[in-house]
This record gives structure tokens, sequence and C-alpha cells, in this order.
């Protein structure tokens, strides 16, 4: 299959989801930007796990996982996004055994297979299936305004349909520029609802 290569670009919190953190993954090629919403705890551990210069003094899960891993030789050699079923993301940790060569793919929820992708500098694939369906495009521009505000109240009222579909794109690159990825995720949905009237 032909995988996607992701990168990723940042976590912030989530500005609709109590507790709950947004990590984006982008595809470098095409620019797509891949929004997940993971949790505090797998948040901090993604973010440390970057920071490689930051020990906690106790090992979190992640570490000791990791730890697990390389005392028995095996090496993480990529983790996929491989589906998307109702807004939830599917992926695999794929291994190989450093001694034996012997394969061992465990499946894993998205967040866990990144905290772990990063702690072994393992590359994170997806499919173009999975970008089709949940990523998000966008050419990002400076401009705000009154109408813009107007706009963006009908959205925050849950009334979409009253919106324009240039003006429902136009929101979805502010809701990306400003991180608000609960809300873009929801706008992809009302583009995706109108595509499929015209189909």
């Amino acid at each position: 299959m032909d995988y996607k290569k992701l990168i990723i670009r940042g976590i912030s919190y989530s500005q609709t989801q109590s507790g709950a953190y947004a990590l984006l993954l982008e595809h470098e090629e095409s620019n797509v930007k891949l929004p997940i919403v993971i949790g505090n705890f797998e948040a901090q551990s993604i973010s440390l796990g970057l920071e490689k210069d930051i020990h906690p003094p106790r090992p979190l899960t992640h570490d000791l996982f990791a730890k697990f891993v390389t005392t028995t030789h095996y090496d993480l050699t990529s983790v996929v996004i491989y589906q998307i079923v109702d807004g939830v993301f599917f992926s695999n940790l794929n291994f190989k055994n450093k001694t034996s060569g012997e394969e061992l793919i465990l499946d894993a929820r998205t967040s866990d297979a990144v905290a772990m992708a990063v702690r072994f500098d393992a590359p994170i694939y997806t499919t173009q299936q999975v970008l089709n369906e949940a990523g998000i495009l966008l050419e990002l521009e400076e401009v705000k305004g009154e109408e813009q505000a107007v706009e963006e109240a009908s959205v925050e009222a849950g009334d979409l349909s009253l919106i324009s579909l240039m003006e429902i794109n136009r929101l979805l690159e502010e809701a990306v520029k400003d991180e608000d990825f609960d809300a873009a995720l929801e706008l992809q949905k009302e583009i995706r609802r109108r595509n499929k009237k015209i189909d």
C-alpha cells in the first residue's frame, strides 16, 4: 500500500472539549493536516517524548513500554494510522526483532502510537483514504472583520445551514489557524454533507 508520511506539527489545548488536546499531524508533500483529539496524559507523554532533554523522575507508561521493547531486542520501525471510523482513528505499531528479524504488529490507540513513535524516532504514516476523510488542506490568510464575527457566532450556535459553502471554507481556514480543531472537524462534516447532496 502507498503510505503517506506524516510529521508532528504541534499539540494544542482543545477549546471545546475540557481536558482534551488536539494533536496536529501533517503530510509534508501535500500540506494536508490531520487533527486528532487526544487526552491530557497522552499529550503530556508526546510532548515529553519530543523534548529529548527532559526526563521525568519516574518512567511514564510509554517510557516503560519503550524500555521493555528495547530490552526484548525489538525496534519500533513505524506507526501506521490505517483507518478512521466514526471519528476514531485506528493505528498499528510495527516492530522488528533486531536479532531474529521477526516482525510484530500491534493494534494501538493513535495517541499511544504517536507517543511511542517519538521515543523511537519512528516514522508515522497514514493512508490516502484517511487523509481524504479527515485531512484539512488550507491556505491560511490573515482576514478578520465584523461579518466574520457574525459568521463565527452562527458556527458557535451550531447553525451551519445558513452559511454559504465559500464562507464555511473560509471559517475552516480560520479554525485551523486558531488551532480550534474541534470547530474545524464540524465544518468539515458540513462540507462533506453538502458535497454528498451534490453527488
